[in-house]
């Protein structure tokens, strides 16, 4: 089955389309699907729902599609660092389910392993547990314990960004640039990556592969990357 395409429009052709939730790996400006939320934007397909551990900042990664309006909901962690972001929330377009990060990446992961749902103790007694289920479960000391439900995350499609591939999907990431790219990869319909090399099959190390080539439809080389920061913070220079 060939899965690399020559571009990430061609990748995602016929796989958008309005209303769609799309889980998106990332931690503000790192391992950011660049090159696919670009496609995603320029496609011009609307009222979609991320999930994603935030939206980037103003302009860059999904705060390209804030931009455009193409965004309905966001379900996030952290939401800062973005005043388009905040504009859109405070006025009432942009509806936001809060997730603690913890919970959001099990949600994916149980999404991606066909789990509906578990309890954790995260967020009770706070904004988070509204209209959420809470039920009683026992600790070790036999005290009572209260959680509350949360429900896994089947993604329309899956967009991630990773570092290398070999031919049949099977994918490696760099460093910390792999935070919530494996269990966004794992939940959706169909996942489509853009990497910065694509190897012959069988030259990957198989005990070094983070994201089985079965969880892969089709891939991208996005390279070559610039390194953004999201603020560059250098001390005063001391006066000699």
């Amino acid at each position: 089955m060939q899965k690399l395409y020559p571009d990430a429009a061609t990748a995602l052709e016929g796989v958008l389309c309005d209303d769609m939730l799309i889980a998106s790996g990332g931690f503000g400006l790192c391992g950011i699907p660049e090159r696919l939320l670009d496609a995603i934007r320029d496609s011009g397909v609307k009222d979609l729902t991320f999930a994603s551990n935030n939206a980037g900042i103003d302009n860059e990664g999904i705060g390209k599609l804030l931009r455009t309006q193409q965004v309905k909901k966001m379900i996030s962690s952290y939401v800062g660092e973005n005043k388009e972001f905040e504009r859109q929330f405070l006025s009432g377009e942009l509806e936001v389910e809060f997730c603690p990060q913890g919970t959001l990446a099990e949600r994916m992961r149980a999404g991606g392993a066909g789990i509906p749902g578990f309890y954790t103790k995260t967020g009770v007694g706070t904004q988070v547990a509204d209209g959420k289920e809470h039920k009683d479960f026992p600790n070790r000391d036999g005290t009572m314990e209260t959680y509350i439900l949360e429900h896994g995350i089947f993604a329309d499609l899956s967009i991630v960004k990773a570092w290398k591939a070999d031919e049949t999907g099977n994918v490696m990431f760099s460093k910390t640039a792999r935070n919530f790219n494996v269990p966004a990869a794992t939940c959706g319909k169909v996942c489509v990556v853009e990497v910065e090399e694509v190897v012959p099959a069988g030259s990957l190390d198989p005990d070094c592969i983070h994201l089985p080539g079965v969880y892969v439809n089709r891939m991208i080389v996005g390279a070559p990357y610039d390194k953004k920061i999201e603020f560059r913070t250098v001390r005063e220079r001391e006066i000699a």
